[in-house]
């Protein structure tokens, strides 16, 4: 997605952490990660979401749902 193969991600990253994570990219991160997970976010869940960690955690909610 970011075309980084030396890119670490950990729960604690956030946008300002990644080179190249701008608006788009954001947009196309949350409807991949919806295709793959097959759920939905809440458009107000989305914009809140202050790094990868409370993503995941998201994810697992809504997955358990």
């Amino acid at each position: 997605m970011f075309e980084d193969d030396e890119l670490v991600v950990e729960r604690s990253t956030t946008a300002r952490d990644v080179d190249g994570w701008d608006s788009l990219r954001h947009v196309t991160l949350i409807l991949q990660v919806e295709h793959v997970f097959s759920i939905r976010f809440p458009s107000s869940k989305v914009a809140s979401l202050a790094d990868v960690g409370e993503l995941v955690d998201l994810v697992e909610k809504l997955s358990a749902s």
